[in-house]
């Protein structure tokens, strides 16, 4: 029986094209930085060009023939969102979009088109500029979700935050529409008679820079929980097997198999089921190309 997938289960990715959203920190750059070691060509899509260069100087120090290239990507402003697909869609096909950037617990914030910022980078980023560039990517489209989505509920009646604003609350609701998203797109595409999957997966508790929010107490006992959570390098796990696993299907979702699937090795993780429910996932995708304009056709 299989003990999980880690980073040495990714095999030779020679040839194919990779982007990933999120790239220049955290769990997109060790993802980035496993597959370019692995041969795979990199588009890393990040808002900053400088991170990004910076990132690309690093994962080169580690793996120096990397294949690596840059997308401008603001996930907060749909009509960058817009800017980034068409270019995308003027150059080779993407064999896998990792769909990684997001972020946790700020403060309230709105995006360039008014919606709250967790709600509007997390899934409305996610759910236009995948909608735009999916017709491109011929293998797998990965979302990233997370165990807070346990405790989720949509409010599709203040998505901008009008009436109230709890940074966690919100956070929960931005990673249940991930996988609301995730599980629709995959009965779409297979409803479409499309070879791509959309595939999901979560990190477990990582300690990456989504921490720096948390409050100051918090922040300051997290290294003496650190044994106990996983690194960026083990988070980005998950993502690796959804993107590059030999035998993940369309619709699985995966994560840590630690108790909680807070930490460890990738496998089958647990969604809820109103992560599942089709009729919410419908309403979630109707309203989601009300708000952004963007109808992926399928």
């Amino acid at each position: 029986m299989s003990k999980g997938f880690t980073a040495d289960d990714v095999g030779a990715q020679t040839g194919r094209n990779f982007l990933v959203t999120g790239a220049n920190a955290g769990l997109g750059f060790e993802v980035s930085r496993v597959l370019a070691a692995r041969g795979a060509h990199v588009i890393l899509a990040c808002r900053d060009a400088g991170k990004a260069a910076a990132a690309m100087d690093r994962i080169r120090a580690d793996v120096p023939a990397a294949e690596l290239s840059f997308q401008p990507l603001d996930l907060a402003d749909l009509d960058q969102v817009r800017e980034a697909a068409k270019a995308l869609l003027a150059g080779p096909r993407i064999d896998v979009l990792v769909n990684n950037a997001g972020v946790m617990i700020p403060p309230k914030t709105l995006t360039r088109q008014g919606f709250e910022l967790q709600f509007g980078v997390n899934h409305l980023g996610t759910f236009a500029f995948t909608g735009l560039v999916h017709p491109h990517v011929d293998d797998r489209i990965v979302i990233t979700g997370s165990i807070a989505h346990k405790g989720g509920e949509v409010d599709f009646s203040d998505l901008s935050a009008g009436r109230s604003y709890h940074n966690w609350q919100r956070y929960q609701a931005s990673k249940l529409a991930n996988l609301l998203h995730m599980f629709e797109l995959d009965r779409r595409l297979s409803a479409a008679g499309r070879s791509t999957q959309a595939i999901g997966c979560h990190p477990g508790v990582a300690l990456t820079e989504l921490t720096r929010h948390l409050p100051l107490p918090l922040r300051t006992l997290t290294p003496l929980a650190a044994p106990f959570f996983n690194s960026a390098a083990q988070g980005a796990w998950p993502t690796l097997q959804a993107a590059t696993g030999a035998h993940v299907q369309g619709g699985d979702y995966l994560g840590p198999q630690g108790l909680g699937e807070i930490s460890g090795r990738s496998g089958p993780a647990r969604a809820t089921r109103t992560a599942r429910d089709p009729k919410l996932g419908r309403e979630l995708w109707e309203r989601s190309v009300e708000l952004t304009g963007v109808d992926p056709g399928i």
